[in-house]
């Protein structure tokens, strides 16, 4: 026979009979009488302590049976929730599932954002074996590592207009399905050419289409008060991804081989890709102090759709000259990182005599320095501004020190001055690491000029900013072999953009408000 038992306080109530003044007791003394079953089935031990604040029930079971207590003794498998309001104290059973929806989602999608960036990094590591084991130049290395960029390049205006139609979440999870899958297919193909330029487009495109889906997915599930934070979080992602991958590759090749770091973080998308599936489908929208649940869009969002692009005033756009500063500025910033990102291995690796090991810890130090001065800068404009600096000249500081910073180290990385290897790379990650002003001078300025058509500007830019993935990656390969030299072949051209991007920004940009209308286009 199984018992429940109430065992007053008598230091709060004189007799039990008092305890009917407690509502809480008063209700528990109704329902205390479970129907009686076998003593070697008990799956109920529950012991009920009186205090003035309530009751705590301490359970020892996961099932309760059917009985009349069933309405007063909640499940413990249910939402612990009414046990909670009963007791005034809070249980809770799994904590993850009181976690909001959307806190959830911009969790995963800066996880996509950590994967994504690990797939970008992990072939400037690998690609060193790949070059030894198939006998690759320096010109088809640079092919095979741009070639990612072509799909990149193509895909950032679609990904907008795709997000538009079918909604962030989708496409984000198939961008993170293809680059995944085009991962795991680069050891398959690395000996034929072909295949294996067309699986790094496919890398490009899915990690192409990903920031305009993060941003709409933002945008339909996070409120405005936190939506900074939001985009804080996930596109910080990118810089840990850096890190990650530069850190793990090498480990992995040496371990294993160069093959297993595509099918490791190849396996690695497409866990994620199974697990996204379980996140709750529908998706909330914030606008304002109105909330609204929104499914999968509609027929109409592809006419309405179709109406807004007629809509962009394309020809006002480029005849701003703040719009055209921001084009070539971009391509400038873009020039120098992404042959940094793609080279600088094989610097390190060559040049300075490190060991793959060495060289890829090296190449950790840039990104890792990025995390702490974007953090630095954004609080430096930010201070400028409130106290009453105009904007346009404040993105005019910050981007001349996102330029003249990695221009100057380079130029003394170049020279030969006999610097030990070690100073030539503490040099060049504080160059490349001061060049995160940009986050608060160049990528502020969208939303400066025109907080309605700032997506559309940005992806204006971002396109022309993929440019020299294509052409600057394959290029240093091509000098590197004409040349032999890497002071012309990575670091020239990078110094000569950043000083001429300098030139054209403090000429041209600007941070006041723009009107964009169809009535310039005519």
């Amino acid at each position: 026979m199984a018992r429940l038992t109430l065992r007053p306080n008598n230091r709060l109530f004189s007799s039990p009979l008092q305890t009917h003044n407690h509502p809480f007791l008063s209700l528990s003394l109704y329902t205390i009488t479970p129907p009686s079953f076998p003593h070697h089935h008990n799956p109920l031990k529950s012991r009920v302590k009186c205090s003035a604040s309530g009751t705590e029930r301490v359970r020892e079971s996961k099932k309760l049976p059917k009985s009349p207590i069933k309405e007063d003794l909640p499940n413990p498998g249910s939402d612990s929730k009414a046990l909670s309001t009963e007791t005034g104290i809070e249980q809770n059973w799994l904590p993850w599932k009181n976690i909001p929806e959307r806190y959830k989602l911009i969790g995963a999608t800066s996880l996509a954002f950590v994967i994504c960036n690990m797939d970008k990094v992990n072939l400037s590591i690998a690609i060193i074996p790949m070059s030894h084991q198939f006998g690759w130049s320096s010109s088809v290395a640079g092919l095979v590592q741009s070639s990612f960029f072509w799909g990149y390049a193509l895909s950032q205006l679609p990904g907008g207009w795709l997000s538009k139609i079918f909604g962030g979440r989708k496409v984000l999870e198939i961008g993170v399905f293809t680059w995944s899958f085009a991962t795991a297919l680069v050891p398959l193909l690395a000996g034929f050419m072909p295949g294996l330029i067309f699986s790094r487009i496919l890398v490009g495109i899915g990690e192409g289409v990903s920031p305009s889906a993060a941003t709409d997915l933002i945008a339909r599930t996070i409120p405005v008060g936190e939506r900074s934070r939001a985009v804080g979080f996930v596109f910080g992602g990118l810089s840990l991804g850096s890190v990650l991958g530069l850190l793990l590759a090498p480990p992995i090749i040496q371990t294993f081989n160069w093959e297993s770091v595509f099918y490791l973080f190849g396996l690695l998308g497409i866990g994620w890709f199974i697990g996204f599936q379980f996140l709750g489908e529908e998706e909330v929208s914030h606008r304002g102090d109105e909330t609204t649940t929104s499914h999968k869009p509609e027929n109409t969002t592809r006419e309405e759709l179709g109406n807004s692009l007629k809509e962009i005033p394309w020809k006002s756009f480029f005849k701003s000259s703040a719009v055209w500063a921001m084009i070539y500025t971009h391509f400038c910033g873009s020039w120098g990182h992404y042959t940094c990102l793609s080279w600088l291995p094989t610097y390190f690796s060559e040049a300075l005599s490190l060991n793959l090991r060495d060289a890829a810890w090296v190449s950790i130090l840039p990104p890792l320095a990025s995390i702490f001065v974007t953090s630095l800068a954004s609080q430096f404009a930010d201070y400028l501004i409130s106290n009453g600096v105009e904007t346009t000249t404040v993105r005019k500081i910050c981007q001349t020190i996102a330029f003249l910073a990695p221009a100057i180290c380079m130029t003394l990385s170049s020279v030969d001055i006999g610097l030990p290897p070690w100073e030539i790379a503490g040099i060049l990650t504080a160059g490349l690491a001061l060049s995160s002003f940009a986050l608060s001078g160049l990528y502020c300025t969208h939303q400066d000029i025109s907080p309605e058509y700032a997506s559309i500007l940005l992806g204006i830019t971002n396109t022309v900013g993929a440019v020299p993935g294509i052409v600057g990656v394959a290029l240093t390969g091509f000098l590197l072999d004409s040349t032999h030299s890497w002071t012309m072949s990575l670091f020239a051209p990078s110094i000569f953009f950043y000083l001429t991007g300098t030139v054209v920004w403090l000429a041209f940009a600007s941070s006041k408000p723009q009107k964009f209308t169809k009535d310039h286009d005519s």
